[in-house]
């Protein structure tokens, strides 16, 4: 993600094709998570279809290095999103089963995938301080590779189907008035980074930022996201649902400000990436757990799809598409601000809207 935009810019594509081209990856998490998320509750099979996600996305990654055009690409990212966005709901539900009631510990294991992220962005990041942009499809080869591998490292479950759901209990989940709050602040939420997942490389460059440089403060983000969930367990006891909830926002909001205006201020950037904690950490794990509380066994993957699927699919493919427009009317800068009026939206309906679910444990949850 860092350097794609990156990359697109190189290859010679405009900054409304950049945008298309990277709502794409946010796009087909409106449908392929549902589409798996129903698959896994059907089947139980969720490792299985981990595994296929993961080596039939790679192959379809790899009609990049036929240099398509952009309708090609976008044919491409399409295919390749579509079985690569399968993976991660999947794993979510996997994992919390996995850990069964010892749930709390699941920053902990959630926190390995923000150290993977680290590790390549700063590795890659070094790699083409040397090389051109160019060469970036090839030195994503052996990080396809390996999470292919690493899913086979995964025992198999043992493909026990659910018992049926309760008739219609998924339609009265959906419409309660607080998961439908839930679903809005973070689809507001992913409107909001659109601009950041979009154009903060771009925005980085165009203020005399190195690709080392850039893949730092990236990965500054994502070490302040695993100090979070370290600590999150600790916080979901002390405070509510929405509290955590409105300080994230108004954090993130904070956050969207500083970008837009102090770039040039490394330790204000610094301070802004370090606000990644709440804009990501503190809000994806509440959320998860938010699932979990009110979908229950019956829904629980579903409820997962549904996550990724409206806010990191619709709102993020949304958020990726205007920030287009407003970089290439204004400046990335003004990208930045759309995110902050977003947040301002979305504060309001946590504190209106927002309800703990009907879950005990999730207020030991992490």
């Amino acid at each position: 993600m860092p350097y794609w935009s990156l990359y697109l810019e190189g290859q010679g594509f405009t900054y409304l094709q950049i945008a298309t081209l990277m709502a794409t990856i946010q796009l087909t998490k409106i449908v392929a998570p549902s589409v798996w998320g129903w698959l896994g509750d059907r089947s139980g099979q969720r490792v299985r279809l981990v595994r296929f996600g993961a080596i039939t996305g790679s192959l379809f990654f790899a009609g990049v290095f036929l240099e398509p055009g952009f309708y090609g690409l976008l044919l491409v990212m399409l295919a390749f999103t579509f079985f690569w966005n399968a993976i991660l709901p999947l794993y979510e539900v996997i994992t919390l089963r996995t850990l069964g009631k010892r749930k709390d510990k699941y920053g902990k294991v959630r926190l390995w995938g923000s150290v993977g992220f680290i590790v390549a962005v700063g590795l890659v990041g070094a790699i083409l301080e040397y090389v051109p942009i160019q060469s970036l499809p090839w030195l994503l080869l052996p990080v396809f590779a390996g999470i292919a591998i690493s899913a086979f490292l995964v025992p198999s479950e043992q493909g026990e189907r659910k018992p049926p759901a309760p008739k219609g209990s998924l339609k009265a989940i959906v419409t309660h008035p607080a998961v439908v709050a839930f679903f809005l602040m973070n689809f507001l939420l992913q409107v909001s980074h659109g601009a950041y997942y979009t154009f903060f490389s771009i925005h980085l460059e165009q203020h005399g930022y190195g690709k080392l440089s850039i893949g730092l403060l990236w990965s500054l983000g994502v070490i302040a996201e695993i100090g979070l969930f370290l600590v999150m367990h600790r916080l979901s006891r002390r405070f509510s649902v929405r509290q955590i909830a409105i300080g994230a926002l108004a954090l993130t909001t904070i956050r969207w400000v500083l970008i837009a205006e102090v770039t040039d201020v490394l330790a204000v950037l610094i301070f802004a990436q370090c606000l990644h904690a709440a804009s990501y950490g503190a809000l994806h794990a509440l959320s998860v757990q938010y699932i979990q509380g009110f979908f229950g066994k019956h829904h629980h993957g579903q409820g997962q799809a549904l996550y990724s699927g409206l806010t990191f699919g619709a709102g993020g493919a949304l958020g990726a598409w205007m920030s287009g427009f407003l970089v290439d009317g204004f400046s990335t800068s003004a990208a930045f601000w759309g995110g902050a009026i977003a947040m301002l939206a979305a504060i309001v309906i946590a504190w209106r809207g927002l309800r703990p679910p009907p879950a005990p444990a999730f207020q030991a949850a992490g």
